[in-house]
C-alpha cells in the first residue's frame, strides 16, 4: 500500500453564507491509497469550526505514513478500525482514508458499492440544492439561476422570515431550512409554525448543539419535523438526539467516513429516526461517496458539486434533484493520479 495526497482550495460560484459566517473558497484533503497497482480515493473538507484544517490532516498523515501504509489491506471495515486508533483525533483524515479504502475495495471486485451492498439505486432521495444566506434579492436570484424540486435555505438571522417568505413567491418547490444552531429555543418556537405555513417540510439544527433541553421542548412542540446536524457527530450521538430530534444528519466527515455511516443508519433505523446523508461541500469525490449510501435514506443532501465552481474528480452528475450514478467501479469516479 502506498498513499498519496492533495490539497485544494476549492472556489464556490457564489460566497457561501450560513449562521455561522462566509467562505469564498472550500479547502479540501484528496488522498489515493493504490494497492497492487489499483488506486483509491477518498475525500476531507476542512470546516473552520470544526478545527481541523487541511493543514493538520497533512501533518499527521505525513507523521504516521509509514503506519498507514503497512496495514494488509483486505477489507475496509477492518482497515477504518485501524485508521481510528491511529488518528483517534482526526476524524476527518480517517474519513478521507476510509472512502479510498473502499473506493479500492470497490474497484477490486469490480462493482461500485451500492452494488456490492445489493442497494437499488431507484430508491435513492432527490437531493436538495443549498441557498445561503445573502440579500434577498440575491438569494432570489441564486434559486432562479438553479431550477430545483426542493432547496435547503439557510437561515438563523433576524430577517430569515422575510427571506423565506421572499423566496417561497417565486417557486413551488418544496423548502427546507438549515439553521444551523442559529435560533434560540424563543425564536424557534416562534418561526416554526410561520415557516411550515410557507411549505417548509423540515427544520435542520434549529438550537445549539448543546441545548438538549431546549430541544426537547422544541420536540413535543414543534409542528414540523427537527433534523439534528451539529448535535449529531459521531455514532454516539444517535441515541442523544432520541426524543429531542425526529431525524439525524449523518455527515461522512464528521463520522469519520462510510464504515461508520453505515453503522449510524442501522442504528437510527433501530430507533425510527428519520435519516439525511448531508455534505460539507466535498467535490465529486466525497459526493460520490454519499451516493453510495443514498438509497438506504431518507433524505439526502449532497450539491457540493453544484455550489463549487471548481471539481476534483467526475463521475457523479444531476438530473434535476435525481443523483446520476455511472458505471464505474468503487464510488464510481474518474480522477487524474495524484
Amino acid at each position: 500500500m502506498t498513499v498519496k495526497f492533495k490539497a485544494y482550495n476549492l472556489l464556490f460560484n457564489h460566497a457561501f453564507t450560513i449562521s455561522k459566517g462566509t467562505k469564498t473558497h472550500q479547502p479540501t484533503l484528496i488522498v489515493e491509497l493504490e494497492y497492487f497497482g489499483i488506486k483509491g480515493y477518498g475525500e476531507a473538507p476542512a470546516i473552520s469550526y470544526y478545527n481541523i484544517p487541511v493543514e493538520k490532516m497533512i501533518e499527521d498523515l505525513e507523521r504516521k505514513k509509514i503506519f498507514v501504509e503497512k496495514f494488509a489491506f483486505s477489507d475496509p471495515e477492518r482497515y477504518w478500525h485501524y485508521l481510528h486508533h491511529l488518528f483517534p483525533a482526526n476524524s476527518f483524515l480517517v474519513c478521507a482514508l476510509d472512502m479510498a479504502g473502499w473506493d479500492l475495495f470497490g474497484k477490486l471486485k469490480g462493482k461500485q458499492l451500492h452494488e456490492l451492498w445489493g442497494l437499488d439505486t431507484a430508491k435513492a432521495p432527490l437531493t436538495d440544492y443549498t441557498i445561503g444566506i445573502d440579500t434577498i434579492d440575491k438569494m432570489v436570484e441564486k434559486m432562479k439561476e438553479k431550477p430545483w424540486p426542493i432547496y435547503k435555505i439557510k437561515v438563523g438571522v433576524p430577517d430569515d422570515i422575510a427571506m423565506v417568505t421572499e423566496l417561497r413567491k417565486h417557486t413551488d418547490a418544496i423548502f427546507r431550512v438549515d439553521a444551523n444552531a442559529g435560533w434560540s429555543l424563543e425564536d424557534a418556537l416562534e418561526k416554526i409554525p410561520l415557516l411550515k405555513d410557507l411549505g417548509v417540510d423540515m427544520i435542520e439544527q434549529p438550537l445549539a448543539k448543546d441545548n438538549l433541553d431546549g430541544m426537547k421542548i422544541l420536540f413535543e412542540k414543534s409542528p414540523l419535523p427537527l433534523f439534528a446536524d451539529e448535535s449529531c457527530v459521531a455514532e454516539a450521538d444517535v441515541e442523544k438526539c432520541y426524543k429531542h430530534f425526529h431525524g439525524i444528519n449523518i455527515k461522512l466527515t464528521k463520522c469519520s467516513g462510510i464504515t461508520p455511516a453505515r453503522r449510524m443508519i442501522a442504528r437510527a433505523r433501530e430507533m425510527n429516526l428519520q435519516i439525511m446523508i448531508g455534505c460539507m461541500n466535498e467535490s465529486s469525490v466525497g459526493t460520490a461517496a454519499i451516493a453510495q449510501l443514498a438509497p438506504l435514506v431518507d433524505h439526502i443532501d449532497m450539491d457540493g458539486p453544484l455550489l463549487l465552481a471548481e471539481d476534483t474528480a467526475s463521475g457523479i452528475s444531476y438530473d434535476f434533484g435525481r443523483v446520476v450514478y455511472s458505471d464505474l467501479p468503487g464510488l464510481g469516479i474518474k480522477i487524474d493520479p495524484l
